[in-house]
């Protein structure tokens, strides 16, 4: 896809598409904010990208005329029908602890509201961060044997490539399962290899004294991300409002307020579908984002609680890549060409 968007924006196509194609504004997702390890094999960097390239980023939308907002504001404009100027917001997932170590000091250099959507399992060290848990045993290991339902998969992992291969076909058969087998079966494997799943999210992840430092910054938003991370889609309606719900207790109990605004775990068309957009409005969120790729059209008003965004993708760090997604061209051109796995 890289390819693609560079050609979209050397061949000058990005500058003469339609300005309704770029929609009223953008809402950016991220995960974390560091300096790369110095390493080949790293599956989730893609979750990951550079404070220079937040900066870039930044610099690069209100180069374009977007007017950097906050999600509450942005939600309000939406809703209301302002259009008077596009705007752009920057929310972050989950609750890392490079979003206050890394990401803050970009946002503040650059006077930028944003938003992360906590995992309250998070900062209670209830939930688990088990994609890069999986990440790490493979990088550790010479071998792996995964244990499913149906059969084991069985690799060696002695090298980068091999490393890789293991990736990918174990992590989307993880992904195809329940989520509780799921993370049984990343509980077997961590003991099984020596990793303290504990510990993995201690390191990573804010704790509640970090929370409420962020939350307390006039640029920062603390909104809800459930409790344990669990794909709405795949648990039972009452499972799935308990999760959250337990999440907003658990931020009112920390934070003192009750969140307005909420992320779907994964968010992707198969961890989150029309029962769990209508969930969320039932519950009483002005909003609820997904991680389905678009740009913010004014149609959006009209369902505030299935919105998409855009990932600043570890993998694309690239302004001209940005500028291209940007535009909306690359995603008029994907509603034809679904293989290209822009929606």
């Amino acid at each position: 896809m890289g390819r693609l968007l560079l050609a979209i924006q050397a061949s000058g196509a990005a500058r003469l598409a339609p300005a309704s194609m770029a929609g009223i504004g953008v809402i950016f997702m991220l995960h974390r904010v560091r300096e790369p390890d110095d390493t080949d094999f790293a599956p989730n960097r893609l979750l990951e990208i550079t404070p220079g390239f937040l900066a870039e980023a930044i610099e690069l939308v209100r180069e374009l005329g977007y007017v950097c907002l906050g999600l509450d504001e942005a939600v309000t404009r939406l809703i209301e029908g302002d259009r008077s100027e596009r705007f752009a917001v920057f929310t972050l997932d989950d609750g890392y602890r490079d979003n206050l170590t890394d990401a803050l000091p970009v946002f503040e250099r650059h006077d930028v509201p944003f938003t992360v959507y906590l995992t309250t399992g998070l900062p209670d060290g209830t939930a688990e961060i088990w994609w890069v848990a999986l990440e790490r045993i493979i990088a550790a290991a010479i071998a792996i044997r995964v244990m499913l339902p149906d059969g084991e998969i069985a690799m060696f992992t002695r090298d980068a490539g091999e490393k890789t291969a293991a990736w990918n076909r174990i992590y989307w058969a993880l992904r195809a399962l329940p989520e509780d087998v799921l993370r049984a079966e990343i509980r077997r494997l961590a003991a099984e290899h020596g990793l303290d799943m504990p510990a993995l999210t201690r390191e990573l992840a804010m704790n509640w004294d970090e929370v409420r430092k962020l939350a307390a910054h006039p640029l920062a938003g603390i909104e809800a991300h459930t409790a344990a991370h669990f794909a709405q889609a795949g648990l039972s309606d009452q499972r799935a409002i308990a999760d959250i719900e337990e999440g907003m207790k658990r931020m009112e109990d920390e934070l003192g307020y009750r969140p307005r605004h909420f992320s779907y775990p994964y968010g992707d068309p198969s961890s989150a579908g029309e029962a769990d957009f209508a969930r969320a409005a039932m519950l009483g969120f002005r909003s609820a984002t997904t991680t389905r790729k678009g740009l913010i059209m004014p149609r959006h008003a009209e369902t505030p609680c299935n919105l998409p965004r855009l990932s600043l993708n570890g993998e694309y760090q690239d302004r001209r890549m940005l500028q291209a997604l940007l535009s909306g061209l690359p995603f008029a051109l994907a509603r034809p060409i679904r293989s290209l796995g822009i929606d």
